[in-house]
């Protein structure tokens, strides 16, 4: 079975941590200096925020495979789409191993699909870019919605 992904760009580590921890009523079950992560089964959600200099807001979302064979399905489904922009093997990022593909959808949202098949004690391989999880995030775009907003999408 998949579980989702969801991977967040913070500002305050420790208050997001502590907000996310209050939302989800449990604790993350990985810490770092920079990143945390829960691994929820109700809903089944792989959830991660980090604290690396990038813009606050959605970095990206994704689809966890339990097993290569399943990874490899969705692969199979993206490149026959033509929707691939990067495949990753044995790649560390987020303190994990992973092999993965990266596609982005219409409106430019960063899609992952990944197995995780090893822990890791760096957020990259010591020879990666600091800026590690696939392509480059896109250019923010202006959000209408939420409590702050005169004007709802």
């Amino acid at each position: 079975m998949k579980r989702f992904h969801v991977h967040v760009n913070v500002d305050q580590l420790d208050a997001s941590i502590r907000f996310y921890t209050t939302l989800f009523g449990t604790g993350p079950t990985v810490v770092k200096d920079d990143y945390a992560k829960w691994m929820l089964d109700d809903p089944r959600v792989n959830f991660a925020i980090s604290q690396r200099g990038r813009q606050a807001g959605i970095d990206h979302l994704g689809l966890q495979a339990d097993d290569t064979g399943e990874l490899n399905a969705i692969g199979d489904r993206l490149l026959q789409a033509d929707a691939v922009a990067l495949a990753e093997k044995a790649t560390t990022c987020c303190y994990a191993r992973s092999d993965k593909f990266w596609a982005e959808d219409p409106q430019g949202v960063r899609w992952e699909t990944f197995h995780t098949f090893g822990d890791a004690t760096t957020y990259t391989a010591p020879s990666a870019s600091d800026a590690c999880c696939g392509p480059a995030a896109p250019a923010p775009a202006a959000s209408c919605c939420g409590p702050s907003s005169s004007s709802c999408c």
